[in-house]
């Protein structure tokens, strides 16, 4: 049954990276930044999320980019490099 699940459609998308856990993580600037890549249409789609521990809280920030790469490890460095960016554009901004 799971072949004809594939077959006709059943399944449409990967499950996110993030399910087994992050394919990279780096901290910068006090914030953690895991890439999550998911394979999306044969190709690895651009994910991840900002962590950052605001009063006591965990803060989160997902984002998926557009972005799609055939190596699994381009894709998480591709998204550690945009995660890096909105932490230095945005900084705590990035969480309201």
């Amino acid at each position: 049954m799971l072949f004809l699940k594939k077959l006709f459609g059943g399944e449409s998308r990967s499950k996110p990276a993030a399910e087994a856990g992050p394919v990279k993580e780096i901290e910068h600037k006090g914030f953690t930044i895991k890439a999550t890549p998911y394979k999306e249409g044969g190709e690895y789609q651009t994910c991840g999320v900002v962590l950052r521990e605001v009063e006591g809280a965990l803060k989160q920030h997902r984002f998926i980019r557009a972005d799609r790469f055939t190596d699994i490890n381009t894709a998480a460095d591709v998204a550690l490099a945009k995660g890096r960016q909105m932490v230095d554009e945005q900084g705590d901004r990035i969480f309201d």
